[in-house]
């Protein structure tokens, strides 16, 4: 099965509307899917908002990168979709998504879903599962999001890695966690061969490479939740936590795991805008640039 794509115009898409080819999305490798699920939150709520402030903040980012010297979309190309009309109960919602991003690899693009609440996961990776019964799911999280289920629903936000994890072939490796259950500590210790997790208390003793060295060789779709930022730096999230990364120590590790792994999709979720406060708008966005100028399998 398959969707219609139908493409914003340069005015209303991801990045500058001046950029090269910003008018053109047959040019573009990959595609931005905006899909601003909001139906399990929990705490804080306006993920629904999340992917137009994403979109609208990203006109404003310079397109030169002075890390890569280069203006990286150039490599690639972006072109962004309308966002849908979003399908319920949540589980026609997770198959709407599947089926968008089927139709977006079908087309030889890389998929790049901006949520929304991370229980989208679960069906943005369905037709990649097809293709790469091996992958990973590297996931930027505060929460272990290893619930089966929570406050009654199986697909929530809270459970979204749990629901990754049903798939039989797939691995997870968490980095930046630091609120988790007791239920959630004992999936994780009988799961030790399919989870690896790296604690937000350890972050001084990381050694990147070991982190990544799962991934080497690998297909690998990146989950980043903003909520892996410290409370400091994104509190227009749901459940802004205390203790998490900084922004530059989010992208060292989206680099290097992109360096050595075939990324073949990607979701950024949990904005919840806060109005009047731009920056985590900004800085959303400016992650999302990043996370496609490292992603090297852009086909």
């Amino acid at each position: 099965m398959s969707a219609a794509l139908d493409y914003l115009p340069a005015a209303q898409s991801f990045l500058d509307p001046e950029r090269a080819g910003a008018d053109d999305p047959a040019l573009a490798r990959a595609v931005v899917i905006p899909f601003g699920l909001e139906a399990s939150v929990s705490y804080g709520a306006g993920t629904a908002a999340g992917p137009a402030a994403i979109i609208a903040a990203s006109q404003q980012l310079e397109l030169y990168d002075d890390e890569l010297c280069c203006e990286p979309y150039l490599d690639f190309g972006v072109a962004t979709l309308r966002a849908p009309a979003i399908a319920a109960p949540i589980e026609a919602a997770l198959e709407q998504l599947a089926i968008i991003v089927e139709t977006v690899l079908a087309q030889g693009k890389f998929p790049f879903v901006l949520g929304g609440e991370h229980a989208l996961t679960a069906g943005a990776i369905r037709p990649l599962v097809a293709r790469h019964p091996d992958l990973v799911v590297l996931q930027f999280d505060a929460h272990a999001d290893l619930r089966d289920g929570y406050l009654g629903q199986r697909f929530s936000h809270a459970a979204a890695m749990r629901r990754v994890l049903d798939f039989p072939g797939v691995s997870l490796v968490s980095v930046g966690i630091r609120a988790i259950s007791k239920a959630e500590v004992e999936f994780y210790a009988a799961n030790r061969e399919r989870i690896t997790m790296h604690w937000a208390k350890d972050q001084a003793a990381w050694d990147v490479a070991e982190i990544v060295r799962p991934l080497r060789g690998r297909p690998v779709y990146v989950s980043f939740d903003v909520d892996v930022l410290d409370a400091a730096v994104m509190p227009a999230t749901g459940t802004p936590t205390p203790g998490g990364l900084t922004y530059a120590q989010a992208i060292a590790l989206l680099r290097a795991a992109c360096e050595g792994a075939r990324v073949v999709g990607a979701d950024l979720v949990e904005l919840a805008p806060i109005p009047g406060l731009h920056a985590c708008d900004y800085t959303a966005a400016a992650l999302g640039y990043k996370l496609l100028s490292y992603a090297p399998d852009r086909r």
